[in-house]
């Protein structure tokens, strides 16, 4: 069964709490904290599978969630951080965000991506001693990791796509000149999903895929090929396959016009991409008249013609020489740019915080505040004047002055401390 779009919920692992401990050991007095810190939680991360076609494997298993980290222990024993949860993907998936439909990422030859990432570990007590606080009786929680419903959605990584009417004889085509095998009868709708096989012309090697038969209607959902137009996206060059022999008793060029209007409905950019008009079935005879109008129709909307026989490979060499020149001379395969940029902290969220005097240190909670924290960089100079931004905005200097926090009295914001500078 072939699926090529799903739904799914994914959520990273939590951090590890940090430990509360003091060191206890005979003969040894004030052996002083000795909290471990938390695991970081596991994260989602899609890798790809190029042995993998279809995305089969999360029609009925739709929710994945990480480990999470171990607690930290005493003895400064930090818990163990949880494992990645791996999600292997075909190439060509595309992540999207469900709630805003945006591209997340591309997966690439090389794709890896990490769709959520697990929880920070909190920090044990040890962290908290200072000259003036040898006895810090509290630790910080782990991090909740992120979580959130993706779409994926498989658009594959074909060079040459085989387009036409059902019956035309694109499945024998494709098995003809790769070692893909293709259903093939003599009825509509033979292919239910596409098929993907690899043509070698001399030293060139390149992907060719059948895409199920498309009529007239399909970009609004008629018959099967509307499910299927997404695989066309990224084929640099189409084969415009039509029965030149008129078996059906259709009318070529209105079946050519027909698909090059469906084509064009579901995405304009596909009106432009170089077509080679293939007319097969020559081997049962093809009429003088429309021999002549299909090489008249070809020079006028400058598309190089071949009449060919898939059955029989009559014309079909002289056809794969052409397309691997014109893939030659062609750009690279289309790459969908991220369109998803997560903002650390949504402009409607409530700003809302709690700040309090605790052991001597000005602790700062909110949950805005501790989903910032996960994500900034604090040995990097840009995100961390983002993260003051994002408080001074908040007003939560305005409000720590205002209960009383004074120069050189350390501030905690979830494992971020710092001393006060007015």
């Amino acid at each position: 069964m072939f699926i090529d779009k799903v739904e799914i919920y994914v959520k990273a692992g939590n951090g590890g709490d940090g430990a509360v401990a003091f060191h206890r050991e005979k003969y040894v007095a004030e052996g002083g904290p000795s909290g471990g810190d938390g695991g970081n939680g596991g994260s989602i991360i899609f890798e790809v599978d190029k042995g993998e076609t279809t995305l089969l494997p999360f029609r009925y298993h739709r929710k994945f969630v990480a480990k999470n980290g171990e607690n930290g222990k005493g003895e400064k024993f930090h818990g163990k951080t949880a494992e990645d949860l791996i999600l292997k993907v075909p190439q060509g998936t595309l992540i999207k965000d469900a709630e805003s439909g945006k591209i997340m990422y591309d997966m690439g030859e090389d794709g890896r991506f990490v769709a959520a990432k697990g929880g920070r570990g909190g920090w044990g007590n040890t962290h908290f001693a200072t000259p003036t606080r040898q006895i810090p009786r509290f630790a910080k929680g782990g991090i909740q990791g992120e979580e959130r419903t993706l779409i994926l959605e498989l658009k594959m990584l074909a060079d040459v796509g085989l387009v036409g009417f059902p019956n035309v004889g694109k499945s024998t085509l494709l098995s003809m000149v790769s070692a893909a095998k293709p259903k093939i009868a003599n009825y509509h709708f033979t292919t239910l999903s596409p098929m993907l096989g690899v043509v070698s012309v001399d030293t060139h090697n390149f992907v060719m895929a059948d895409i199920p038969g498309l009529i007239e209607g399909a970009s609004d959902g008629a018959g099967l090929g509307h499910e299927f137009l997404r695989h066309v996206d990224r084929c640099r060059l189409l084969l415009h396959v039509v029965d030149a022999a008129s078996t059906e008793g259709r009318d070529p060029i209105d079946d050519i016009e027909k698909i090059n209007t469906e084509l064009e409905r579901y995405n304009p950019e596909m009106a432009e991409r170089p077509q080679i008009l293939v007319a097969n079935k020559s081997d049962v005879g093809v009429e003088e008249e429309t021999r002549a109008r299909l090489e008249e129709y070809a020079k006028e909307n400058n598309m190089p013609i071949f009449f060919i026989s898939a059955a029989t490979r009559q014309g079909v060499n002289e056809l794969l020489h052409e397309v691997s020149r014109l893939l030659l001379t062609l750009p690279a395969q289309v790459r969908y740019e991220a369109e998803y940029v997560e903002d650390l902290v949504e402009e409607n969220d409530d700003r809302s915080f709690e700040a309090h005097l605790e052991d001597g240190v000005w602790i700062v909670e909110a949950e805005w505040i501790e989903r910032l924290v996960a994500n900034v960089n604090f040995e990097d100079r840009e995100s961390l004047a983002y993260f003051h931004k994002v408080l001074k905005k908040a007003k939560v200097f305005e409000k720590l002055e205002e209960l009383g926090v004074q120069d050189g009295d350390e501030v905690s914001i979830y494992g971020f401390d710092f001393d006060y500078v007015k």
